[in-house]
C-alpha cells in the first residue's frame, strides 16, 4: 500500500474570538440543563434521561474548555509580548550599534 502524500499545504488555522466562543456554548449547555429541569420526570418515564445529563455534562465540559482556551489565550498573548520586547530590543541594539 501506497503512502499518502499530500498535495496541497496546510491552511492557516482560523483565529477568532475563541474565549468568547467556548463562554457562549457553555453557557447554553447549561441553559439547555436548566430548561428541561421541569420535565425532568416526562424525560424519565421515555427512557430519555440522558438528554438532560447530556447537557449537564457539556456544560461542565465546557468550564474546563474555558479553563483551557483562557490559558491558551494568556500563552499566546506573553508570546507576542515577549516578541515584541526581543524586536524592540534589537532595533536598539542596531541602532547603538550603526552610530
Amino acid at each position: 500500500m501506497a503512502k499518502w502524500i499530500a498535495k496541497h499545504e496546510a491552511p492557516a488555522p482560523l483565529e477568532g474570538p475563541i474565549v468568547a466562543t467556548v463562554t457562549g456554548g457553555t453557557i447554553l449547555w447549561f441553559a439547555m440543563f436548566v430548561v428541561q429541569l421541569p420535565f425532568y420526570g416526562w424525560f424519565a418515564d421515555r427512557d430519555l434521561l440522558w438528554w438532560v445529563w447530556c447537557c449537564a455534562a457539556g456544560g461542565f465540559l465546557g468550564l474546563i474548555g474555558l479553563w483551557y482556551v483562557r490559558g491558551r489565550d494568556a500563552a499566546l498573548k506573553r508570546h507576542a509580548a515577549e516578541q515584541a520586547g526581543q524586536g524592540a530590543q534589537t532595533a536598539r541594539d542596531g541602532d547603538g550599534a550603526a552610530g
